[in-house]
């Protein structure tokens, strides 16, 4: 085992990172556009969605498969605790907001859009459903916000406070 994850955990990891900022962009930003680009912003937003949705589930799964490369030096056990929490709830959260955000687009009963094509809505909308999981699914985007947070914090005190590889294992191979 190397002391780095493999190319493709890197890439989806950075890859979701990057869509999740240009999904939490798109919701953001919509208001500063004039009114006729807002199906243009949702079709972003949802598209990112449902990218990191499938992302994080191949993540997911590499991740059961490969075991992550040791930190080094070894942290003390409640940190290695607060990790698993938190990478928990990092798989937990991107995984559950982009399914909350299908089920409530789908029962609108209108056409939406992603990745430019027309996706199955309901024949009738059914909007006590919406309301509830809008609800969940901007209380959960919120919370994404601080998980992202922490995470970024987390990343930069092991780099730079206590000096161990955490950070390291998750960058990009330099060229040589």
């Amino acid at each position: 085992m190397g002391n780095k994850y493999s190319g493709v955990q890197i890439a989806i990891h950075w890859l979701v990172f990057l869509l999740v900022v240009v999904a939490y962009c798109a919701m953001e930003f919509r208001g500063f556009a004039p009114r006729s680009y807002r199906l243009w912003f949702n079709m972003v937003h949802v598209s990112c969605g449902i990218s990191v949705l499938v992302l994080m589930v191949a993540r997911l799964g590499l991740r059961l498969k490969y075991p992550a490369p040791p930190i080094v030096p070894k942290p003390k056990p409640w940190m290695t605790g607060m990790a698993h929490l938190g990478h928990l709830v990092i798989y937990l959260l991107f995984i559950i907001l982009p399914i909350l955000g299908l089920i409530m687009m789908y029962n609108r009963g209108h056409p939406w859009m992603a990745f430019g094509v027309v996706m199955p809505f309901a024949s009738e909308a059914n909007f006590d459903v919406v309301d509830v999981v809008k609800k969940y699914h901007i209380l959960l985007a919120t919370l994404g916000y601080w998980v992202i947070g922490l995470h970024a914090l987390a990343s930069l005190l092991h780099h730079y406070l206590w000096k161990d590889n955490t950070l390291l294992r998750m960058m990009p191979k330099k060229r040589s």
